[in-house]
């Protein structure tokens, strides 16, 4: 079995699968990209038993067959060739043998079949979106996602698919994000819980990408399709919480701020607060927000006054900086808003501008309890 390929365009590839590697697996096959060649078509695919990506790329070869290539050494080799034609010779000897300008080098390679199969999925449901919507929309609700294994339902990001509108939502308890687009629907119903791992390395490959991707799902696994790439994985198994009832419904207090200005003041103040609860006051009085944060066990405080636009009653409220700051982070509106009932209730963060026609971005932060 050999093959020819670009040494740049291999290595881009294998890249982009590598993420899938984990860098401790049980089975040692899974340390390997599985090379099956068909004459000038080369499908490459990595796995980590939940997630399995693979790519196809064109190569100049009349053979066919499969090897298990040592991932880590291969991309290490990869990265320092300049842009060359690199030919790939499979022995007996159960070494591969990669020649480049310059030399020759061997890797022992693994029998292709002992590489674990890629699920196939039994009568799935079918949706189709952009590449550049459905990375916005792992992007804007991924970083709210949670990290308990204790709660594995909420470790994920929530796909609702309906013939109204798509809708994305991931929660850790303290913060929760629902992005919607209402300018695309699905065809039927259809709830998953996709783990944060795929949708990372969707993320990354499909950012400004106009490519469609075709998402099929049942009850127990995604496919994802686009380009001459398919990512499937594994859905988190369990019912999501209902996510709607913790959204406040009534908010008569509302405060519009300058996004830049609220993040860099909440930044430079969060600096002085606790470190272990990170908390921060607001105070809003007319069209003063007044943010504060105080660590007593070292005598460190800090102040900050901004003008706002503010319509409700006077009231102080306190929020954890992080979730504050990371929301703001991801935001990319010149002005948002911040609707709140009560300062023991959730407050609502939305963007005032920066939105394509359809897309709705609701982002909700728990309070944290003063200290009179």
């Amino acid at each position: 079995m050999k093959f020819i390929v670009s040494s740049t365009y291999l290595l881009k590839q294998l890249q982009i699968l590598g993420g899938v590697i984990n860098n401790s697996n049980t089975l040692p096959i899974l340390d390997n990209f599985l090379f099956e060649l068909d004459n000038s078509a080369l499908t490459i695919s990595a796995s980590d038993l939940e997630t399995t990506m693979s790519t196809k790329l064109g190569v100049e070869s009349n053979d066919s067959g499969s090897v298990a290539v040592p991932a880590r050494l291969l991309l290490d080799t990869l990265k320092t060739f300049p842009e060359q034609p690199l030919t790939f010779v499979v022995g007996d000897n159960n070494a591969i043998e990669i020649s480049s300008n310059h030399g020759k080098y061997g890797l022992a390679y693994a029998d292709g079949n002992e590489f674990p199969k890629a699920v196939t999925l039994e009568d799935p449901n079918t949706t189709t979106l952009e590449g550049d919507v459905l990375a916005t929309a792992i992007s804007k609700t991924i970083f709210a996602a949670g990290n308990d294994d204790l709660r594995p339902v909420m470790s994920g990001v929530f796909f609702q698919f309906s013939q109204d509108n798509l809708t994305f939502v991931a929660t850790d308890a303290h913060k929760l994000v629902k992005y919607t687009r209402e300018d695309l629907s699905a065809d039927q119903v259809a709830e998953f819980i996709m783990p944060k791992k795929p949708l990372t390395l969707l993320k990354n490959v499909l950012a400004g990408s106009e490519e469609n991707v075709t998402i099929e799902y049942n009850e127990s696994n995604a496919k994802f399709t686009f380009d001459n790439t398919v990512l499937v994985c594994r859905l988190i198994d369990g019912k999501y919480p209902n996510y709607e009832a913790v959204i406040p419904k009534e908010n008569p207090n509302k405060l519009s701020i300058d996004r830049t200005q609220f993040l860099n003041s909440v930044k430079r103040v969060s600096i002085f607060s606790n470190k272990t609860t990170h908390q921060i006051r607001l105070k809003i009085a007319g069209a003063e927000l007044n943010i504060s944060a105080e660590d007593i066990d070292y005598s460190n405080k800090a102040e900050e006054r901004l003008t706002c636009d503010y319509q409700g009653d006077d009231m102080q409220i306190g929020f954890n900086s992080r979730f504050l700051t990371e929301m703001l982070n991801n935001l990319t509106s010149d002005d948002v808003q911040l609707e709140m009932s009560l300062p023991n209730r959730a407050g609502i963060l939305t963007p005032v501008d920066g939105l394509d026609e359809g897309e709705k971005v609701t982002m909700l932060v728990m309070p944290v309890m003063l200290n009179s």
